[in-house]
């Protein structure tokens, strides 16, 4: 009997950390399985695609710049998937290639886990970006109650598209410091203080003393926006914990068990950033 198996794939894929989380996964849970990293071009695409289901491929994890094509080539593709416009997760079941994106149940985990103290529900949101990451946040946020989004980004028209695509209650922010002032939690969706790009430019100091300050970059672990917030006293929700719960849902789909993101599985990774 072929072993089961899923992967990840992109175009450069050596930088994932994915292995890492499921291989841990697999480890913790006694399961005759793997999962690996493979370098798929973008007119390899299809063929590779063709291939989940086969032999063991239980499914896959897409990234760059991969998410959008799958969906054409998916047999059934998840509400979540289709809001956001990308897909993450493949999976072969019932004869028939399914699509999905976890990014959205990935952060919004996170973000209760970090801060169970914040409470969405009429929430006021200051989110930096209008790309895919958040388009998946902004999802998540409306779906759970929040009452206001206001977008910040270089580019108007991609706020008023994401306002067509989700609704009235985002805004583009126009005054980003009133936006601050208001915020109960604030994103950041963006590369900016990622290494090697400049720090995102937010003054953490307009913050009323309860909010949250959450971003999704991971290398590093704390950007200068973190940075500043914690030494403000307020509460932080870094970029890893979303990259490790956003595996949860497909380890559970392709090998019938539902993990947890422990201090290990952490600690795993971080080791891994520092080598890179």
């Amino acid at each position: 009997m072929t072993q089961p198996h899923a992967k990840v794939i992109g175009w450069p894929i050596g930088h994932s950390r994915s292995p890492i989380i499921h291989r841990h996964w697999l480890g913790m849970h006694d399961i005759e399985g793997d999962y690996s990293a493979q370098d798929v071009a973008p007119e390899d695409l299809a063929g590779f695609v063709r291939t989940v289901g086969v032999d063991g491929l239980r499914g896959c994890n897409v990234t760059i710049p991969h998410k959008v094509a799958v969906m054409a080539l998916a047999d059934h593709v998840t509400p979540v998937a289709r809001a956001i416009g990308a897909a993450n997760t493949l999976w072969f079941a019932d004869g028939a290639l399914h699509a999905t994106n976890t990014d959205v149940s990935g952060y919004m985990a996170h973000l209760s886990a970090s801060a169970p103290e914040l409470d969405l529900r009429d929430a006021h949101v200051l989110v930096f970006g209008a790309g895919g990451a958040a388009r998946a946040i902004i999802y998540g946020l409306l779906r759970a109650g929040v009452r206001q989004i206001v977008v910040a980004n270089r580019t108007r028209e991609n706020v008023e598209k994401l306002q067509r695509d989700f609704g009235p209650q985002i805004s583009h922010a126009d005054d980003v410091e009133h936006a601050l002032l208001q915020a109960d939690l604030v994103v950041n969706t963006t590369s900016l203080g990622m290494v090697g790009q400049p720090a995102l430019s937010c003054d953490v100091s307009l913050l009323k003393d309860t909010a949250v300050v959450s971003d999704i970059v991971y290398a590093p672990l704390e950007t200068p926006m973190l940075s500043d917030a914690r030494r403000r006293g307020l509460t932080t929700v870094d970029g890893l914990g979303m990259l490790l719960h956003q595996a949860v849902e497909g380890f559970a789909l392709w090998f019938g068990v539902t993990p947890v993101v422990d201090a290990t599985l952490r600690d795993k990774v971080v080791a891994s950033l520092s080598q890179r």
